[in-house]
């Protein structure tokens, strides 16, 4: 038995049933493209967060009213009942910690143009509130002018930090928008820093925002009903995390006046419990696509079955011939099992290539940086394997059961 001469007889009876073979193939192809698409997605998404928590290290935290991820109506309007975080609660936790090596507080309002002149921005500009902390918590650069000072927080200044998408849009002509004017909500404000460019994540752009002044955020953009600021607090080591959040939650008990019978009326999540929520959602995306795959690769599998059962009528001389001059049985069975392996990984093939080029194509669409997932892909050529398996054995077991004097004579 020669396995390079069973490939080259599957790839040869695809070759000339083309059309029998390009429906099978396109099966298998379709529940592969199924599952390399979502996998090379979600492995992407998966990497785009998992970067962007390591940016702020593995050391802070975040305080804020309700969790980041809700799944539910009835928890919404559960965390919507709480307490708003106040901008004095965040002061007193910047006075009172002792563990925390720094703290920031911000909060962000979108749907908003800036305006210089003649120039202005779409009206999808998104306003953050935070302090003179905010660049270094959030790896934000500062590549022309400066950041926010405290004394800027203190006095209330209108002064503002723009991102790149906002300079470009308003200052066209390329000049430094360094100590210009710019006007937000019929409030004018002296620009005195230019963000570092940070790109985009899942379509939306990282640039297209300005920094002010919290408490000015505060006096002219917040919804004065239930504005809740979001903290982050850095402790001032990795082993003192959890000290740093007890602290966090003792101080913040207090001046809330939280019952010592009653639960935490705000959330503490860790940037590892975020990247943990991220990815148990992911996990639905990917049995969606496992699904899919999973449908289509059993409806490719009977397709095969037939081919193989097919091809054992059209070949019985074949077998008859092989066994007369010596073939065992075993070899007649592995010889059908690795051409239907071989048929599958074919359309396996195709539907990697394909799966990847429409996560690539998605990817750009969302600017999101490309991650193979080498890991799917070794999962595909196990699944094509054991599809091959699965489905040759009995086309196979048939061709080794015929009897040779009686496959000699088939017409």
């Amino acid at each position: 038995m020669n396995i390079i001469e069973s490939i080259l007889l599957a790839l040869g009876a695809i070759a000339q049933n083309k059309l029998r073979s390009f429906f099978t193939l396109l099966s298998i192809a379709i529940g592969i493209f199924a599952i390399i698409g979502v996998g090379t997605l979600v492995s992407s998404m998966e990497s785009a967060i998992f970067t962007e928590m390591d940016a702020m290290g593995e050391n802070s935290f975040i305080v804020s009213q309700r969790p980041s991820m809700i799944t539910s109506g009835r928890e919404w309007r559960k965390y919507s009942k709480r307490k708003p975080i106040t901008y004095s609660q965040a002061e007193h936790l910047k006075d009172e910690m002792q563990t925390a090596e720094m703290i920031t507080v911000q909060s962000s309002a979108g749907g908003h143009t800036v305006i210089n002149g003649n120039n202005k921005t779409n009206g999808d500009v998104n306003v953050a509130g935070t302090d003179e902390n905010f660049f270094e918590v959030f790896n934000f650069g500062i590549a022309e002018g400066r950041g926010l000072t405290k004394e800027d927080i203190t006095f209330n200044r209108n002064v503002i930090v723009l991102g790149n998408d906002i300079a470009v849009k308003c200052f066209p002509d390329g000049s430094s928008p360094i100590n210009e004017r710019v006007k937000i909500k019929n409030q004018t404000y002296t620009v005195i820093g230019l963000l570092s460019i940070k790109g985009a994540m899942f379509g939306q752009s990282q640039d297209n925002m300005v920094l002010i002044p919290v408490t000015n955020y505060l006096k002219y953009f917040s919804n004065k009903w239930n504005e809740s600021l979001r903290v982050t607090i850095k402790s001032d080591s990795r082993d003192n995390m959890d000290d740093c959040m007890d602290e966090t939650i003792g101080l913040l008990r207090t001046v809330r006046n939280v019952k010592p019978w009653e639960q935490n009326d705000f959330e503490i999540e860790t940037n590892e419990f975020i990247t943990e929520q991220f990815s148990s959602f992911t996990k639905y995306i990917s049995f969606f696509g496992l699904a899919c795959g999973g449908f289509a690769l059993l409806a490719a599998g009977v397709g095969i079955m037939n081919i193989m059962l097919i091809s054992v009528k059209e070949r019985t001389r074949e077998i008859g011939l092989r066994k007369a001059v010596g073939a065992k049985k075993n070899w007649i069975v592995i010889q059908f099992i690795i051409e239907t392996i071989t048929l599958c990984q074919v359309g396996g093939a195709f539907g990697v290539v394909g799966g990847f080029l429409a996560a690539s194509l998605l990817s750009m669409q969302i600017e999101l940086t490309l991650v193979v997932p080498m890991g799917w892909i070794l999962f595909s050529v196990g699944v094509c394997t054991f599809l091959g398996v699965t489905f040759g054995a009995y086309p196979a077991w048939k061709a080794a059961k015929l009897d040779p004097i009686e496959a000699l004579r088939y017409e």
